[in-house]
């Protein structure tokens, strides 16, 4: 998103042109496995630059579409908007000529090529080789439809702030504006057809706020009532902020390692007209503490985010195996550290955005031993899942409680 804002803006785009840029962007995310495989046959010596291969993959992306999904825009307009892009970049102008020729033998011989490189797993699921493995490890009997459901774009769905309305009488609201929507959750509603945040009735009034219908289950499992000291670590951007401040009224500090992210926690917080003490800090450390424990602490903790690449299909492509492993010792250090902040009888959430059971279970099951903390029902692993009655991200829940001095 902050790559795609940044070119927006250097490019004074319009709003249609936004929408189309993230469009072709994700569209390429999604389908990366498959569209650098393709060219991997169509041009056995990598193409220089890389600013070239990335042209060319996502190129290859619009005009390889899966079966049964209209193509967004005519192939041999992709052709030729792509030898357009090429021959008005001076780092590209030479290479034209393969542009063209690369993409009119693909749709040539398009059968024969795709035969070839869906033998390949990486191009069969989009996915670096160690993703796919590490799913199928832990998954074994769901591991190609949580890669299939990583690949799905991601529906709109919006948190109803109750204190305003009720969920149900927010959905005929919508339906009176000519939207369509489903209630997937008890604050949460999913829009049938996404549209700008701009164009949802009450989102600029604080009715509504955008959050999966997973992240909504945080601030319900907490139990937060008025007069609580709540603590929100690794806060940005703030979804459960607002939705935990929504449930009651308490005195809640929001930290967060990134101050430009705790700004998107502000705005959220503005339109919502609600407050949170907002510190920009690392959760792993104790100096912005006041040593006044708190009632109720929530700490999303870092992970590899393996469970939200519908909504950040870029992610697969940045992690490394290795990421695992160090997000998951950060993570430790940071429930390790707000433990101690806790008061006797509280009450402490752990979630993550993970799939993985180093980030997740196994996370919990130690930090449960480490502590003696008393382990409460939650809903543990949510698996992606889309559908009539549920949509949501792949998320992990683990609530305990401190045991009473």
């Amino acid at each position: 998103p902050q790559a795609l804002a940044r070119v927006a803006a250097i490019m004074d785009a319009t709003p249609q042109a936004r929408g189309a840029i993230q469009d072709i962007a994700y569209r390429t995310m999604r389908h990366l496995g498959r569209a650098e495989t393709l060219l991997s046959l169509l041009a056995p010596k990598q193409p220089e630059p890389p600013m070239l291969a990335m042209l060319l993959c996502a190129a290859l992306t619009l005009v390889d579409v899966p079966d049964g999904t209209p193509p967004p825009y005519e192939p041999f307009t992709v052709v030729d908007q792509a030898v357009t892009a090429a021959t008005a970049h001076p780092d590209l102008v030479r290479a034209k000529g393969m542009v063209n020729a690369v993409l009119r033998r693909f749709l040539r011989e398009k059968g024969a090529l795709l035969a070839a490189a869906l033998q390949n797993e990486v191009a069969r699921y989009n996915y670096p080789q160690w993703w796919i493995d590490t799913t199928r490890a832990a998954y074994p009997n769901d591991w190609q439809r949580i890669l299939e459901e990583g690949n799905r774009p991601p529906p709109l769905t919006l948190r109803v702030n109750e204190r305003q309305i009720s969920a149900a009488a927010y959905v005929e609201r919508l339906r009176e504006a000519g939207m369509d929507a489903t209630q997937v959750g008890p604050t949460a509603v999913r829009l049938e057809k996404p549209v700008p945040v701009h164009q949802i009735p009450g989102f600029s009034e604080g009715v509504v706020s955008v959050q999966d219908a997973g992240a909504q289950l945080a601030a319900p499992l907490l139990e937060v009532e008025d007069g609580m000291r709540v603590l929100d670590a690794c806060a940005a951007p703030g979804g459960k902020t607002g939705h935990i401040l929504e449930a009651a009224d308490v005195a809640l500090t929001a930290v967060d390692a990134d101050p430009e992210r705790l700004k998107r926690v502000q705005e959220n917080l503005d339109r919502l007209h609600l407050h949170a003490d907002l510190t920009a800090a690392e959760a792993q450390t104790t100096g912005w503490w006041d040593g006044q424990p708190f009632d109720r602490i929530v700490a999303d903790v870092p992970c590899t985010a393996s469970g939200i690449v519908r909504r950040h299909p870029d992610i697969r492509w940045l992690r490394r195996k290795s990421d695992t492993l160090q997000l998951a010792t950060l993570s430790t250090q940071i429930l390790d550290n707000l433990w101690p902040m806790l008061k006797p009888g509280g009450k402490f959430l752990f979630v993550t955005c993970s799939l993985w059971p180093q980030e997740s279970e196994a996370q919990a099951a130690a930090f449960a031993a480490r502590h003696g903390a008393t382990r409460l029902p939650a809903p543990g692993q949510l698996l992606p899942a889309h559908g009539a009655q549920q949509d949501h991200d792949g998320l992990f829940y683990a609530l305990f409680q401190k045991p009473a001095a």
